[in-house]
């Protein structure tokens, strides 16, 4: 029975629940609290997922095949593979993406560097000459702010230091691995257990988050116009861009209700209850079966 509730939870939480939560529209009133939300689910999920392998695997290598019936034995034999290969899957993906963004990135610096000039008076962005209005930020150790002439130009200085301002908050909170974790458990699960929407739902409340920085900075109007100046912008890959196919919900958004405080503090409290459940559930089986082993 345990190992099915951890099935069930695993596959609900991995497609159906990150579809609702994807399709709701409070988290645009409180991204932070949804952004733990989200990682909540998802370390939920993986974490149930290894918790039914653990209840089959005691299960199926104590020798109660005669017990179980061939037919169920054999189920739970593929239930358990199934929860291996999510566990290898997990693991290659962790590594592909770290080092393949990291790679991309790398490359990306150096050609930056090379081309751009470093503005001091733009806190160290770095301005390449290129007249289409490109802003984004590549994450990591040697972090970089990329400006283009063409930005420059189109902005005014209040609209400027929102962009900047935007960038900057990308790089300070480590947008980047929330979004390299969302990216391996997504790529973790098969496609007919995960949501396909949860990843791009990730990736607008990060670009929230950023937004809500530079808000307190400059207020809405300037930020909104520097997003809409720069929507129409590529950005590369593993960067993390101004602009994008969510301008015109972002920009909304700015002229909607502020962020709700109780909305905010409901998303923590289901946070830690959808984290805390699986994981009691896991931890107190286990425990009291090394107690009785230990006493006996």
């Amino acid at each position: 029975m345990s190992a099915l509730a951890f099935t069930i939870l695993a596959i609900a939480l991995a497609g159906p629940v990150p579809e609702m939560l994807a399709r709701a529209s409070w988290p645009m009133r409180a991204p932070r609290a949804a952004v733990v939300l989200w990682q909540a689910v998802a370390a939920a999920a993986v974490l149930s997922a290894f918790s039914a392998g653990l209840a089959i695997a005691s299960r199926i290598f104590t020798g109660e095949i005669a017990a179980l019936g061939w037919p169920l034995w054999l189920c739970l034999v593929g239930v358990f593979a199934l929860t291996l290969l999510i566990g290898a899957r997990l693991i290659i993906a962790v590594l592909r993406v770290a080092i393949g963004t990291r790679r991309r990135r790398a490359h990306h610096r150096m050609m930056v560097d090379l081309l751009g000039e470093c503005h001091d008076d733009l806190d160290g962005a770095r301005v390449i000459r290129v007249p289409e209005t490109l802003a984004y930020c590549l994450p990591g150790m040697r972090s970089r702010v990329v400006l283009s002439e063409g930005t420059l130009t189109a902005l005014t200085g209040p609209e400027l230091a929102a962009i900047l301002r935007h960038e900057r908050a990308h790089l300070r909170a480590r947008h980047d691995l929330v979004l390299e974790a969302f990216i391996a458990v997504h790529t973790a699960f098969p496609r007919f257990v995960r949501s396909g929407s949860a990843l791009a739902a990730v990736r607008l409340l990060v670009e929230l988050l950023a937004d809500d920085a530079a808000v307190r900075a400059v207020g809405p109007t300037p930020l909104a116009r520097a997003l809409v100046a720069c929507s129409v912008a590529r950005t590369p890959a593993g960067a993390l861009g101004a602009g994008g196919p969510t301008t015109v919900i972002r920009v909304r958004r700015l002229s909607g209700p502020p962020n709700s405080l109780p909305i905010s503090l409901a998303a923590y409290c289901a946070a830690v209850a959808v984290l805390v459940v699986p994981t009691i559930a896991v931890v107190v089986p286990w425990l009291t079966e090394l107690l009785r082993l230990i006493l006996i």
